[in-house]
């Protein structure tokens, strides 16, 4: 009996309700990361060192870091040990039995420790003076030209990787951000699906375009199962869906028709379906011209049927606009028709009930009515009529 207990337990901590697994079988994160990995690339490492620059570039600051001190210190160490062998060929070193009038080629340079300080101060272009070429051997001329050479090539590729990483446009990606959740509520007359978005900087994204794809797995008529199926979204704003102006926060809305893939839900099978919902907003930022994607994705557990957005700008004493983060996420709860097919249903009930009540107006009518028509009084006049 204890042994069977065990075991249940053991099965409760692995087994989790179906809503808590689909919350971690998302293919793009909240903060926009693609949850993806790639097997078998073993014979396609090369490529990533044809394209190194991009391999440095996107790689984490942690080997950035490491590179950055391996690239300086090794370049040292190496010509340290070049220096070191001239001066150990020309007998500068210490210990080494020296003639009178014996000519040194680098000055104060008598072990790997001085020669690796030589070495330093070389690259870095220091030049403490105290260790020093004598022009006496050829060979140092040419090897301070080369490390000289080396050391600005590895300066400029260093910062410009640095600077690279610093600038990368999915920077200013994190100061775009999405509500935690959508909703589907009616808006000017249809049911739509709702998302907002705000700029937390006061700089623009110039040319925001705003898209979204549905992910599902579908079966076609031959049975062929196809993973990770796109279908377009289309969202739109009040002006339009291209060239957003992107001052504050923007609600953004999807109208369901015969034509979206939502056509067929209601709010009783939402929670039930298994697809995730990706939304793409591009544009370019204003201070430095870099375009930037932002990236974030909603599940059915995420869609809140029969949910508005709270509103959010108001207008201050002084004349300016101001936004309450703190509502950007938040909704309440307002009447929804329980599906699209129960609302198209009921607008057509009220059409053909208005219609109806108009041809019923129309035969009670016994006349036409003639807006230039006056009604006067007459008054009883004197029969002049003489027999």
């Amino acid at each position: 009996m204890v042994s069977q207990s065990r075991m249940f337990q053991l099965l409760q901590g692995h087994i989790q309700p179906a809503g808590l697994r689909s919350r971690k079988n998302r293919l793009v994160t909240k903060d926009g990361r693609c949850n993806i990995e790639f097997g078998s690339t073993d014979s396609n490492h090369y490529a990533y060192l044809v394209d190194f620059w991009t391999t440095f570039v996107e790689i984490r600051w942690r080997f950035v870091l490491l590179l950055f001190v391996a690239a300086f210190t090794g370049s040292w160490f190496i010509f340290s040990l070049l220096w070191y062998w001239i001066a150990k060929s020309n007998g500068d070193l210490m210990g080494q039995n020296r003639t009178d009038g014996h000519v040194r080629c680098i000055e104060n340079v008598h072990g790997l420790t001085t020669a690796f300080l030589y070495s330093l101060e070389t690259q870095t272009t220091i030049g403490y003076g105290g260790r020093a070429l004598t022009g006496h051997c050829a060979g140092t001329v040419a090897l301070i030209m080369i490390q000289s050479l080396i050391g600005v090539f590895i300066n400029c590729f260093m910062c410009g990787v640095i600077l690279a990483k610093i600038s990368l446009p999915k920077r200013r990606g994190k100061t775009v951000t999405f509500s935690d959740t959508a909703v589907v509520c009616l808006k000017k007359g249809s049911l739509c699906l709702l998302i907002r978005v705000a700029n937390l900087r006061k700089t623009l994204l110039i040319g925001s375009q705003i898209y979204g794809k549905l992910l599902r797995t579908t079966i076609t008529p031959d049975g062929e199962t196809n993973i990770l199926d796109q279908v377009d979204i289309d969202f739109m704003v009040d002006a339009g869906k291209d060239n957003l102006f992107f001052v504050c926060p923007l609600t953004l809305y999807h109208v369901i028709n015969t034509s979206s893939p939502f056509y067929e839900l209601s709010a009783d099978s939402l929670p039930l379906q298994d697809f995730e919902l990706v939304v793409f907003l591009d544009g370019t930022a204003e201070t430095t011209s870099s375009a930037c994607q932002v990236r974030t994705s909603y599940i059915p557990q995420e869609i809140q049927w029969g949910y508005s957005f709270l509103p959010i700008i108001s207008r201050t004493n002084t004349g300016k606009y101001r936004v309450d983060f703190s509502n950007f996420s938040k909704s309440i709860q307002v009447t929804t028709p329980h599906c699209v097919q129960c609302f198209e249903t009921d607008a057509d009930q009220k059409n053909h009930n208005s219609h109806n009540g108009e041809n019923h107006n129309n035969q009670d009518k016994r006349g036409v009515d003639n807006l230039g028509f006056q009604v006067i009084d007459i008054h009883d006049s004197v029969d002049i009529t003489k027999m």
